[in-house]
């Protein structure tokens, strides 16, 4: 039985599977299998070349495209055209994939929900589920950097019943066009410019970046009584705020015995979670730090688990926790 992380503060919901709408307020949408007619597995399609629609503006990577009406009847395949071919990392089932698009109806050319308006691309697991199967079935070995267009029968997007609330209908084939932004599995580190760490009081975290758990010395001293969080990798993303939900990679030691108490690493899994979910002191450390981070977290008993640890952690009473942390992406 897998254990389950002991950083949060409050149990950790699974992933919203919001259906795709028009709210430009809502920047974790993503087009969702919530709607599926049922649990059952979807049907393996089969992938062709066309027909799809023409791109007729914003062909960059990244601009917000334009797409033409549906030509004609469409495919009752699944069809799929990479129109960018892109050079990065080949995306594995089971990552966590960071994307661009635009999503419309073929035979109307109605948007019916897109991430470039929202200004933020979206982040979701591919190939488990998580989204329409559709988009399950023809993402995954695609390569960062690529733009691709599909076209997916109802079968393959919402099912029968479509989605009213966003204007599909139980008929509508709908056709995306997505970016690959960027990739993240269990492999993945944080990318940037060490930080110097001169301070002989303070734990010190490795700086690898080949994706294996980094190492936390603690020194033998007095565990401070006040929170400490600074970058031992320094990354270029945005600045996190305090309503922001983050994955990350991470581990945690006790400062009395630097023993491992908890860690994505040795679960093979990323972990995702709102800032406003966990420990007062992780979310005191994080906000404000930069996507792509490696930040260490001391955290005081005041603002972790106090006289109240989890019920059969190794996390005693009035512990203090170390933490390093790799932050991803923003979800």
């Amino acid at each position: 039985m897998r254990r389950r992380s002991l950083l949060l503060a409050v149990p950790a919901g699974l992933l919203t599977l919001a259906g795709c709408g028009d709210d430009k307020s809502d920047k974790s949408k993503k087009p969702s299998s919530s709607s599926s007619p049922s649990s059952s597995s979807p049907p393996k399609a089969k992938i062709v070349d066309g027909p799809l629609p023409a791109v007729t503006g914003g062909k960059g990577f990244r601009d917000k495209p334009t797409v033409a009406k549906g030509p004609g009847k469409p495919s009752s395949d699944l069809a799929v055209k990479t129109l960018i071919p892109g050079k990065g990392t080949e995306v594995a089932k089971g990552d966590y994939l960071q994307a661009d698009y635009l999503g419309q109806i073929w035979d109307s050319a109605k948007v019916f929900d897109n991430s470039f308006d929202r200004g933020a691309p979206a982040i979701f697991q591919i190939g488990v589920g998580q989204v329409i199967p559709g988009w399950d079935q023809s993402l995954v070995g695609k390569k960062v950097g690529s733009r691709v267009e599909l076209a997916i029968p109802p079968e393959l997007g919402y099912g029968k019943q479509g989605n009213p609330k966003a204007g599909i209908k139980g008929d509508s084939t709908l056709v995306f066009v997505v970016d690959v932004v960027d990739t993240f599995n269990a492999k993945s580190s944080a990318k940037g410019k060490k930080v110097a760490q001169d301070n002989i009081d303070v734990p010190k975290v490795s700086t690898n970046t080949d994706g294996k758990a980094p190492t936390i010395e603690v020194p033998k001293a007095k565990a401070p009584t006040k929170l400490i969080d600074q970058y031992v990798i320094e990354g270029d993303g945005e600045e996190l705020k305090a309503t922001d939900t983050v994955l990350v990679q991470y581990k945690g030691v006790l400062w009395d015995n630097g023993k491992e108490f908890d860690s994505s690493y040795s679960r093979k899994q990323l972990t995702q979670f709102g800032l406003n979910q966990v420990v007062k002191g992780w979310a005191q450390g994080l906000t404000g730090k930069k996507v792509g981070s490696r930040v260490l977290v001391v955290v005081p008993p005041k603002l972790g688990y106090g006289d109240k640890p989890p019920q059969g952690s190794p996390i005693k009473k009035d512990s203090t926790m170390v933490f390093c942390v790799d932050i991803l992406a923003k979800m």
